[in-house]
């Protein structure tokens, strides 16, 4: 099989590839793989262009806001035993790094087909790769802060639990979600623009709303139950369980699994009906 680049148009050009079954679709982005290496390549090299340190500040962004995080909750409320009674930085770092996934994923993937409009009009890549670019891109990015976590455990002198094992799985379910989302939120976006400024601070409510500053454990029963709606709790418990294990709670995981799957499935369907109607727009 020729490998497929920007240009190329192997399956003839499709303004509105809506009437194609969603194999098929899948089969595309399948073949244009290469071209989403290039893609998360690039989105890479763009962010760490002119700097000194360039990928360096991948370890260096989330170490700094930590010991922000450090001197705030640690120095200055008191709060140096998280769960388990092991260090509360670590707690909050492992919560933190997911959540800048998801967080910086989810906004920057409801901009990826109006801020690359002129390619998503012009060339025949699937639509969807422009938002599964931003997921890869910013993925690639967490796996990188990952030795914060080292550069934590090293400090406090705590060993990883099992529960590390569990941590590819929170990695899978925070990419379903930020797809998801993005399929939702990009044409959305694209066909209301007024969007783009709400979902900043959507997020920053869904922030508070999820667990990356504190334990549900912590919470009264009453307000425990809202969580079960929200399917950031199971990806970042699994998460957690690398120092963690006292949070993991098996009904956490299991809704978060089937939110993740139907915000997913949502996400596909939204996609698909809009994406003739953005293609116009753009």
């Amino acid at each position: 099989m020729t490998s497929a680049s920007l240009r190329s148009r192997p399956e003839g050009f499709h303004s509105g590839s809506s009437q194609q079954s969603l194999v098929e679709r899948a089969k595309r982005i399948v073949q244009y793989r290469r071209i989403l290496e290039l893609l998360v390549r690039r989105d890479l090299k763009v962010r760490y262009a002119g700097s000194a340190l360039g990928y360096v500040w991948t370890v260096l962004d989330p170490l700094l806001m930590s010991l922000v995080y450090w001197f705030v909750f640690v120095k200055i409320f008191k709060r140096d035993a998280g769960p388990q009674n092991r260090p509360y930085m670590l707690y909050l770092v492992t919560g933190q790094l997911i959540w800048a996934w998801f967080n910086g994923g989810v906004q920057a993937a409801a901009r990826a087909l109006r801020s690359e409009a002129q390619m998503v009009r012009s060339s025949n890549v699937p639509r969807e790769l422009w938002i599964l670019r931003v997921a890869v891109s910013k993925g690639v990015e967490y796996v990188f802060g990952l030795p914060v976590l080292i550069i934590y455990g090293l400090a406090y002198w705590t060993h990883p639990t099992w529960g590390i094992l569990l941590l590819p799985f929170a990695v899978l379910m925070c990419f379903v979600l930020l797809m998801g989302f993005g399929l939702i939120l990009a044409p959305l976006v694209v066909l209301y623009r007024d969007l783009d400024r709400v979902i900043p601070i959507v997020m920053r409510v869904f922030f508070y709303a999820s667990p990356v500053l504190y334990s549900t454990n912590r919470l009264p029963p009453s307000v425990r139950f809202v969580y079960n709606f929200n399917p950031m709790v199971g990806v970042l418990t699994l998460s957690r369980a690398t120092f963690f294990t006292a949070d993991l709670n098996a009904v956490y995981i299991r809704n978060s699994i089937i939110g993740a799957v139907i915000v997913f499935a949502i996400g596909v369907v939204v996609f698909v009906r809009l994406e003739r109607a953005v293609l116009k727009e753009i």
